[in-house]
């Protein structure tokens, strides 16, 4: 005689067997782990943000070692470590030679715009178009203590610091394999789809390399057109000037508009021909860089429109802060090559349907 107490067939408290039953709990299952995921999202949106800025980084690394390997037959290895070494010579070397000149006309520029903005705002109280002074100030104190507050994560030196070293640490480890890291996003992906979404990272990532690579164009253009153009016409602080203009033009729009803004004010500093000279500077090479150096990269990169990319960095911006700014033209580049390979493998699905329908 058997100790093993007889099995039932009776379903258990916990298990539904009514197929409506099953259907709306995993409806339910589904949304609610949307509405976890995007809760996680919003918890975790900086360090996801520095994961991307990583994965951005490691783009630009991926970039240049595709392009040595078309001279330099050489394992993967060796090039990106022949690409860190170039990066890294660069700006060790471009610091040494103009770090000194660089760092006293950082000082001379902070100076120079508190007492530009200083006579902007005087002007407008004056004409009753803004607040008086102190009220302006009393302003400006409230706001940095707000923004203070809720920047708190990376609004210190140390928390920038380590976001940049944690970037670059990202971006290497990626850069080394990148291969083994799509094929190990791709395991994520159920079966069915991983074909799919193989050929749809691919080309995710091919974009925004192309991106990358002609952000990296306009900014060398446009940063040293700036800086001779104002050493010409006798601007101060013509070196920093343009080395802050080539590093705002990896953001189109807003970057530019800054450049504008602190050209002007240094310039009109040193008198009103300089004023105008930093002016005629501006719109040069902003013309120069939008209708030749633009149209020629977007011909062999990516082409957005500017509308759009100017609204992603604004609710960029406003959402996720300066690091949300710089990342958004890579983000609007990344949405829209993955939302074109869908539009295409629609059209290929309703194309296979048809000649099936014409078949029969």
């Amino acid at each position: 005689m058997s100790d093993q107490a007889p099995l039932t067939d009776r379903p258990a408290p916990i298990e539904f067997r009514e197929g409506f039953v099953r259907r709306e709990l995993t409806r339910a299952a589904i949304w609610l782990g949307l509405i976890a995921a995007m809760a996680v999202t919003v918890l975790l949106v900086q360090p996801l943000l520095v994961i991307f800025a990583g994965l951005v980084f490691a783009t630009l690394l991926d970039g240049g070692v595709r392009l040595l390997g078309r001279v330099l037959p050489i394992g993967r290895g060796w090039r990106l470590l022949i690409v860190v070494l170039a990066v890294t010579i660069f700006l060790l070397g471009t610091f040494f030679l103009t770090g000194v000149e660089v760092t006293q006309q950082v000082t001379q520029l902070r100076s120079t715009l508190e007492t530009q903005a200083g006579r902007v705002t005087g002007w407008l109280a004056e004409q009753g178009m803004m607040p008086k002074t102190s009220d302006i100030n009393g302003l400006l104190k409230q706001s940095v203590g707000s923004i203070g507050k809720l920047t708190s994560w990376v609004g210190t030196a140390v928390g920038a610091v380590t976001t940049m070293f944690m970037i670059l640490i990202i971006g290497l480890f990626l850069a080394m394999d990148p291969e083994g890291y799509a094929r190990g996003l791709q395991w994520f992906v159920p079966r069915a789809v991983r074909a799919e979404f193989a050929i749809t990272q691919g080309r995710v990532m091919s974009t925004l390399r192309r991106l990358l690579a002609g952000r990296l164009l306009g900014m060398a253009v446009e940063g040293v057109l700036t800086g001779i153009a104002l050493m010409i016409g006798g601007v101060p602080m013509a070196l920093l000037l343009g080395i802050i203009a080539g590093i705002l033009a990896f953001i189109p729009n807003i970057g530019a508009i800054i450049t504008g803004a602190l050209m002007i004010a240094v310039g009109f500093s040193a008198g009103q021909d300089t004023g105008f000279w930093a002016i005629g500077t501006y719109l040069i090479v902003q013309t120069f860089d939008g209708y030749v150096v633009v149209p020629m990269v977007a011909k062999r990169t990516v082409d957005l429109p500017p509308a759009l990319t100017l609204s992603t960095q604004i609710i960029a911006s406003a959402l996720f802060g300066i690091l949300g700014l710089a990342l958004a033209d890579p983000m609007t580049a990344m949405a829209k090559s993955a939302l074109q390979r869908r539009s295409e493998r629609e059209a290929e699905q309703d194309g296979e349907t048809a000649r099936a329908g014409a078949d029969i």
